[in-house]
């Protein structure tokens, strides 16, 4: 086990997984005993840091209780109870804080340049403030601890600090040691080594005005004067005993006021690229941190580099004969004679001579205004200078022989679903509260304000400069305001740096100048693209765009759109062109000033409706998967183009595109917002064609008739109408076929199975096989009849087998599982669920695999598999962690309730229950839904009275079902027995159960309950009077038993 206290505190395992530790006082326990590990901490020192100027009144028993708790969250053996206290059974060196103050130790005996490595070593433990989630109230023991580890981190900082100078870094430290000086100002130990910093890069004026700020602030704070060491170092800069003389500079990078977040890996590999290659170009997007990632980049390879690392800033710079002078004067030799020579000649000349024998680093930044010059200059200096390196930044790469590439790439941003600590620990979001913290001392780090932080840097695409943009606005606005606001980023963002260029002041001109530079070509296909959402395939791109573009092909525009980082590239085989969020709107806009949104955004609706026709007869069939990635790679370009057309009110269009994507929603793991799309279109009034029409309605029938509060009577309407408008069409879609069954359902369930017949004899296997199990699910759901149902069944499983059609494969198995597990059957239907998951698992159906698997666990614990049992409900919590559909949710809760009544856990089953109705997110629950509910608190029910109200409930709900479901009748029946029982009526119990099996006709083995009061019945009665009981239920109406048994 190992504890880290620097930092968030964290406990880890011997495997490296994460324990948790509940509560404050917990934490504070556990990190008493971790500051003195293998050591007996007494009991009162413990009772004091955990409870301070508070104890509770009965201290020792407190202490106790929490000790355990504790030992219950860790290993074995982890806590140890020895007279008068206990100890953490682990070696030092398992608490990081332990580990820290070893190596500082060590450190302190070893020469200057092991004594920085074993510093840099003990520093690099840190994670954050100390103990940092471990807010104890009035413990003066915790606050002292705590300012002690500070402490001790202060002070090792300032001893690497002071290591390193003595080996000659200081010109390094400068960016450092400016933000220690910022944040402790009156560590004279800081200043001072600032101060030497300062003059070691030739910069002694700097560490002059330094010292004298630090003096008025000594005196004003604190009425003292410098001490004698810092007034020591003041003397001997003014006497010009420090630092270098000003021509022998080796760099003229400026210290920033700011500290580098999130790249510093980035460092390590530029550096590594610039060292073995002479031509390294940094190229992304506007705002990305490429000229801060190559002056970092270079401030690290200074000690590699006799003659330094110059920054050329080019931004300025007009024309392609200006580079050289630019780069004389930011070596600063602009008038000096080099190497002997006279002053004169061309500047290119003059700076050939002057680097040609040097070991140099040029940083050229910014050349994608003049990058043909750039190109052109870089070139000839690299071919004559054979020591000279060159780091570029640029738009766009200069594309010349031996230039090697980096892509800066926008900062990491928080992962999908992650909680507010990883969300804050995200780059993006550390970089936006290290410069909110610039401009504001209190804008907070609690869950709401880190969550919102962590939206405004989704929204921003974590570019830096927008973020930097953004924090400044934090100074007048909470977190939660500006990321409400940041639809309109463009007017927002314009609070930049006076001192940095115009056009990264504000965020459209970051963009602005992109576009400058932009062919009109370019332009045109930058603005039509941005109608698209989560990327363009090259074929969308040249069907919305056009072929040709101002007489360039959209392929090759789309090249040099990539080179110059306005978009960017992605995806295994086939790539995908994608903008950022930023680019993407500020595209929008020139499309809106350009006149074309509409005409752009219906060739992107027709593009993808007609994709989604060409895919969906494949989704029946073995090529499904293909297809299904084809529309996934597209959903939310499919997404986008319908809510165009619903927001239009294109009635035709609309319905045609839900017609072609209904059934991938459904299959692929979208179906509430598949729902949500398909009626929202189906509603819209205006004239659109009866087989367009009649499919959108059945796409809607489809997802209002799923999961556990589907019934195809809520859905009856839009039944009716598909039904009528097929049959107008004379459609012969294959789904079309099963409009007129539903109908019959609403209209003459008796009329049904003999309206299967022309289905089971089409043409089309597909639709074969979902007829014939279709027809076996409603021989058992309208009257319980077995005939030919397991027939029926295995005949569709081996079709869709044939097909290679998963969602009916899974189907089918599904159905046949139910029969195996209502027969006693349990391992085999456990074997034909897992077989099932894989299917759907292959398709993307999660909201299935929800129910397959909890299913499957309820049978695995009536096998006696517990192990097993909780897998596969682990499997199907997590998998509901995915989705938002609520059936899906709602059946999940309802298994996981009746899995925890057998278990004996009534106080849970309870809580699962609850979560019912929070599943279905404030929606009435339907009868069916309400009825399996009002069941499980029946038998949860402790007061007899209370459960036959329950009981009288469920079955009046069942009962209200438009078609009574005898599966559904059967089960109430089996919970009215469970009444009798209690009430002591064990004969009536017995005839409930005969007319149970009765209604539903077949026993079902996968019932407990049935057993358990079956068994009970048995040994009240005797076996006569049993059998005859069971006689005589199976002769009686359902109907007398169940209202004789419930009467008051």
């Amino acid at each position: 086990m190992r504890v880290g206290l620097l930092g968030p505190f964290e406990v880890r395992n011997r495997d490296g997984a994460a324990v948790e530790v509940p509560g404050v006082r917990l934490r504070a326990l556990l990190a008493a005993l971790a500051l003195e590990p293998g050591r007996i901490v007494a009991r009162a020192r413990l009772v004091d840091w955990i409870w301070g100027q508070r104890p509770p009144s009965d201290e020792v028993n407190a202490l106790q209780a929490l000790v355990s708790r504790l030992r219950r969250v860790l290993p074995d053996g982890a806590i140890e109870a020895d007279s008068g206290g206990y100890r953490l059974a682990v070696a030092p060196d398992a608490v990081d804080a332990c580990r820290f103050e070893h190596l500082v130790g060590q450190a302190r005996a070893a020469e200057p340049a092991a004594r920085a490595e074993l510093l840099r070593s003990a520093l690099a433990l840190w994670r954050g403030t100390a103990m940092a989630d471990i807010a104890l109230q009035d413990s003066d023991a915790f606050d002292a601890a705590g300012a002690r580890l500070d402490e001790l981190y202060v002070a090792a900082l300032g001893d690497r600090v002071d290591a390193d100078i003595r080996l000659g870094r200081g010109s390094e430290l400068v960016s450092e040691l400016t933000e220690l000086v910022a944040a402790h100002p009156l560590r004279e130990g800081f200043v001072a080594a600032l101060m030497r910093a300062l003059a070691e890069a030739g910069r002694g004026n700097e560490a002059l005005v330094l010292y004298q700020r630090t003096r008025e602030r000594l005196a004003e704070e604190l009425g003292v004067d410098p001490s004698a060491e810092l007034s020591a170092l003041h003397t001997a800069l003014l006497r010009g005993e420090l630092g270098e003389r000003a021509e022998n500079r080796r760099t003229n990078l400026r210290a920033e006021l700011t500290s580098f977040v999130g790249k510093d890996a980035d460092i390590g590999v530029v550096a590594g690229l610039a060292m073995n290659h002479r031509l390294v170009t940094l190229t992304g997007a506007g705002g990305s941190g490429k000229t801060r990632l190559a002056t970092e980049t270079a401030r690290t390879m200074l000690a590699e580099l006799p003659d330094g690392a110059w920054l050329v800033e080019l931004a300025s710079v007009q024309s392609g004969g200006e580079l050289a002078q630019a780069a004389l004067s930011a070596i600063g030799l602009r008038d000096q004679a080099l190497l002997g020579e006279a002053r004169g000649g061309e500047p290119m000349d003059r700076l050939i001579v002057a680097v040609r024998e040097r070991t140099i680093l040029l940083i050229l930044d910014n050349c994608e205004h003049v990058v043909e010059a750039a190109a052109a200059f870089a070139d000839r200096l690299l071919g004559e200078c054979r020591r000279l390196r060159i780091l570029a930044t640029s738009r766009e790469p200069l594309g010349i022989t031996g230039e090697v590439l980096w892509q800066v790439e926008p900062l990491a941003l928080p992962a999908k679903g992650a909680g507010p600590s990883e969300a804050g620990s995200s780059p993006a979001v550390r970089l936006l509260r290290d410069r909110a913290e610039l401009v504001r001392k209190d804008i907070g780090s609690d869950p709401h304000t880190l969550s919102a932080m962590a939206r405004i840097c989704r929204a921003l695409d974590g570019i830096p400069l927008a973020i930097e943009l953004a924090a400044a606005r934090l100074r007048t606005m909470s977190a939660d305001q500006l990321a409400h606001r940041l639809d309109d980023r463009f007017r927002l963002l314009t609070g930049g740096s006076r001192t940095v260029l115009p056009r990264h002041k504000t965020l459209r001109a970051v963009v602005d100048w992109s576009w400058d530079l932009l062919t009109e070509a370019e332009r045109t296909v930058l603005r039509r693209l941005s109608v698209f959402s989560g990327g363009v395939s090259l074929e969308a791109a040249e069907r919305v765009c056009g072929d040709e573009v101002a007489g360039e092909q959209v392929f090759d525009v789309l090249t040099a759109l990539v080179e110059k980082s306005l978009l960017l590239t992605g995806g295994e085989g086939t790539p995908r062109y994608r903008m950022l969020n930023t680019i993407r709107e500020y595209a929008a806009q020139r499309l809106a000033e350009a006149g074309e949104g509409e005409p752009t955004r219906r060739a992107h609706l027709a593009y993808f409706t007609e994709l989604a026709e060409t895919a969906e007869p494949h989704l029946r069939r073995a090529e499904q998967l293909e297809w299904l990635a084809t529309l996934g790679a597209e959903h939310d370009n499919i997404g986008a183009a319908l809510r165009g057309a619903i927001a239009g009110g294109r009635a035709q269009d609309a319905m045609r595109l839900v017609a072609a994507a209904g059934y991938y929603w459904y299959l692929g793991g979208h179906r509430a917002e598949g729902a949500e799309l398909s009626i929202a279109a189906a509603s819209l009034p205006g004239e659109v064609s009866d087989e367009v029409r009649a499919m959108a309605y059945l796409i809607v029938t489809l997802f209002v008739t799923a999961g556990v509060s589907g019934d195809q009577y809520r859905a009856r309407e839009w039944i009716q109408e598909a039904h009528r408008f097929a049959r107008r069409s004379g459609s012969r879609h294959p789904l079309l076929g099963f409009a007129g069954l539903l109908e019959l359902t609403l209209k003459s369930p008796a009329e049904l199975l003999p309206a299967f017949e022309p289905l089971i004899a089409d043409g089309d296997p597909w639709v074969r096989a979902q007829a014939r199990l279709t027809r076996g699910r409603f021989r058992l759901t309208l009257g319980g009849d077995e005939t030919d149902v397991d027939t029926d069944a295995e005949t569709a499983l081996a079709e869709f087998r044939m097909l290679g059609e998963r969602m009916g494969i899974s189907s089918a198995l599904t159905f046949l599982a139910d029969r195996l597990a209502m027969r006693g059957d349990f391992a085999r239907a456990c074997e034909h669920y897992e077989e099932a998951v894989v299917a759907l698992t292959e398709v993307g159906a999660t909201e299935d695999v929800v129910g397959v698997r909890a299913r499957s666990a309820q049978l695995y614990w009536l096998l006696g598999d517990e192990r097993s049992s909780a897998s596969a409900m682990a499997e199907a919590q997590r998998c509901a962690g995915g989705i938002a559909w609520p059936d899906a949710l709602a059946e999940l809760a309802l298994s996981k309730a009746q899995l925890a009544r057998w278990r004996g856990e009534p106080d849970r089953a309870r809580e699962h229950l609850a979560a019912v109705q929070g599943a279905l997110d404030g929606m009435a629950a339907v009868d069916s839904v309400r009825a399996m509910t009002m069941h499980l608190y029946g038998y949860l029910a402790e007061d007899l009275e209370e459960a036959r109200a329950y009981r009288a409930e469920a079955l009046r709900a069942a009962r209200s079902m438009e078609h009574a479901h005898p599966p559904t009748i059967a089960e109430m029946l089996i919970g009215v027995a469970d009444l009798a029982l209690r009430q002591g009526r064990y004969e009536q119990a017995v005839r409930l159960l005969a007319a149970s099996e009765g209604v539903r006709g077949t026993p079902d083995r996968s019932q407990p309950d049935v057993s358990r009061i079956t068994a009970e019945a048995r040994r009240r009665l005797g076996e006569t009077v049993f059998a005859e009981a069971a006689r005589d239920g199976r002769r009686r109406d359902w109907h007398e038993l169940a209202e004789t048994t419930l009467a008051p």
